[in-house]
């Protein structure tokens, strides 16, 4: 006996039926299906957090043009020795075939307002309350109230201080950077670690907030990680105010990135065997102690990887300096050389021992892939190909986005998934799901970056095909509509997974970093790259915050001569010494914060 199933349909219409009420839906992978219009059907054009449902029901006999793209929720019916899909609802990315609402010029920009308001408000009740750290919580309620664990995570304050300082850098709203601003201080004065003997920063995993009374957690808390100092919380303490020194110049964040940065270089790295060990024991500072247990002598995409996307990028935007342009390649150097294993699998190797052979055993990851880094690695590498291109950079990052679609992707409903098996077993077509088949909000971000950026800088259509599809579906379904932001996970199908610490807006994992960063990436990408567009850029400098009085408002490595500054105004009254080519402003003296607005457009 067969049974009826609902399900998810993202393509393109090849035929419209109108006597029949039914279209054809043509897949990605080139798969067509017959699609019924019952008289229960309704549609929505795509609407972005905070704006009003866009009812489109009346206008199916005009929407489902030939080449038009949308998603189609419905039910499969068993008929004879095939299904028959009807459909439920509809979803459109815009009002016609070639209309995609998140290439609007203010889409990203609108939904990473929306985002970090709601973190704002959640988190410290603002505007009702000032914005205080000491009400700060890790886990959050799927509607934003705070669960009464009174955990404080380092990596958590600093992600979400990277989204509020990525917010103000696209809106200019001043509560924002407070927040972004605050948030850094807090880390400063609560979580991080001054060696005097050894000159080098240290960030704490966390404290447990009882009353006024702080229990300061050293080490990590978490299974993987446990009882040790991981190099990805040391590295991820760096992104939130690493994003608000872009826009103040504070030299006390320049200082404890360096510090950090020392502690790298003399406790995680492997001078031998190049890159970075993945943890150190507490007490040794050992890569290599016995204590470490399954992490000794390990490295792996976080440790070694992590660094540009997290922070380095964003330091050398900043500063300009080239040590650490000389950081970045030898990050992205490491990761040609080592990652790739395409003799065994379509997906990147991540986890490695200390002499870069491949660790296939250790906990959860096993010989698995997570799609999400392999797309990550893509966009990071096309970065790195804007700043010092080299033909490994731009062949790897063609290859990953060769491969992934069709080893990663969900080509019936759209989407990407989380974690798979890196090989096939014998007679097998598709990669295996490791526990589900959901699809989360972050590997999503990396799907659409790394098309993004592709096609902005290769020009390649394929890849604005699979930019637009990507997006599509994470706006169509990943955002909140009901409690704002986004949702940490949906089914297969779309639809949103709430259950256990996947229904939550605050956790470990989540807290306005991927969501704000996709916004704000997105919003550079599209705008200077693909459809040309004005981008308006705030900061707020301090009074000799940067070197020479230099401000340098590149939004992202981009390619060389792609876009220059059109306008700037500081403190409301235009200012006319800056460089457009240079993407610099020569600061006037002040005694006080200079408000600055840039607007710079593609060349």
């Amino acid at each position: 006996m067969r049974f009826s199933f609902a399900d998810t349909i993202s393509g393109y219409v090849t035929q419209f039926n109108r006597s029949e009420k039914s279209f054809t839906l043509k897949t990605s992978d080139g798969r067509e299906f017959n699609v019924v219009l019952t008289p229960a059907a309704y549609g929505r054009i795509m609407q972005n957090l905070e704006e009003s449902y866009m009812d489109c029901t009346g206008r199916f006999g005009s929407l489902l043009a030939p080449g038009q793209f949308l998603h189609v929720h419905g039910i499969f019916y068993p008929k004879g020795d095939s299904y028959t899909f009807e459909a439920k609802f509809l979803v459109f990315p815009g009002d016609s075939p070639t209309a995609y609402r998140q290439e609007e010029p203010d889409w990203w920009v609108n939904q990473i307002r929306s985002i970090a308001d709601s973190y704002v408000r959640w988190q410290f009740n603002y505007p009702n309350e000032a914005i205080d750290y000491h009400n700060y919580r890790t886990f959050l309620h799927l509607g934003g109230t705070k669960k009464g664990d009174f955990l404080q995570e380092t990596d958590t304050i600093s992600r979400m201080v990277y989204g509020l300082a990525s917010a103000y850098m696209l809106t200019g709203q001043e509560h924002f950077l407070e927040a972004a601003e605050k948030g850094t201080v807090y880390l400063r004065e609560h979580m991080r670690f001054y060696d005097p003997d050894e000159d080098l920063v240290y960030w704490y995993h966390g404290i447990q907030v009882t009353g006024n009374r702080e229990q300061k957690l050293l080490t990590s808390e978490f299974g993987d990680d446990y009882d040790s100092l991981p190099m990805y919380e040391q590295i991820y303490a760096l992104a939130g105010p690493i994003q608000t020194y872009r826009i103040t110049g504070d030299p006390r964040i320049l200082y404890d990135a360096e510090k950090t940065i020392d502690l790298f270089d003399k406790y995680y790295i492997d001078r031998e065997q190049g890159g970075y060990f993945s943890h150190i024991d507490p007490i040794s500072l050992d890569p290599r102690a016995e204590t470490l247990n399954h992490n000794r002598a390990r490295k792996n995409w976080n440790s070694v990887g992590d660094h540009a996307p997290a922070y380095l990028i964003n330091l050398y935007l900043a500063t300009g300096e080239q040590r650490y342009a000389d950081f970045l390649e030898n990050t992205f150097d490491t990761i040609a050389r080592y990652f790739p294993d395409y003799e065994h699998s379509p997906f990147v190797q991540e986890k490695f021992f200390e002499d870069w052979s491949h660790d296939t055993a250790w906990g959860w990851q096993q010989n698995r892939a997570v799609v999400g880094h392999n797309l990550k690695i893509a966009w990071n590498l096309m970065r790195m190909q804007s700043l010092k291109p080299k033909e490994e950079y731009e062949a790897l990052a063609r290859k990953i986005a060769e491969l992934m679609p069709a080893a990663g992707s969900d080509q019936q409903r759209g989407g990407w998934y989380d974690v798979v098996e890196r090989v096939l077993r014998p007679g097998e077509e598709h990669y295996r799901h490791v526990w589900h088949d959901r699809k989360a909000w972050w590997q999503q971000e990396q799907a659409i970056l790394a098309y993004l950026i592709l096609h902005g800088i290769l020009k390649d259509d394929e890849y604005l095909k699979l930019a637009r599809e990507s997006a599509s579906f994470y706006n169509a379904f990943f955002l909140d509509h009901d409690d704002g932001g986004v949702y940490f996970n949906v089914l297969a199908n779309g639809l949103p997974y709430l259950t256990g610490t996947e229904r939550l807006k605050g956790s470990h994992s989540m807290s306005a970093y991927h969501s704000t960063e996709l916004c704000y990436l997105s919003a550079v990408y599209t705008n200077l790259l693909i459809t040309k567009q004005p981008l308006t850029l705030y900061f707020k400098p301090q009074p000799g915050g940067f070197k020479d009085n230099i401000l340098r408002v590149q939004p992202d490595i981009l390619p060389p001569g792609s876009i220059r500054i059109d306008e700037v105004w500081i403190d409301d009254q235009p200012y006319a010494h800056f460089d457009p080519a240079a993407l610099t402003v020569t600061l006037p003296a002040s005694e006080t914060s200079l408000r600055v607005k840039v607007t710079v457009v593609p060349v």
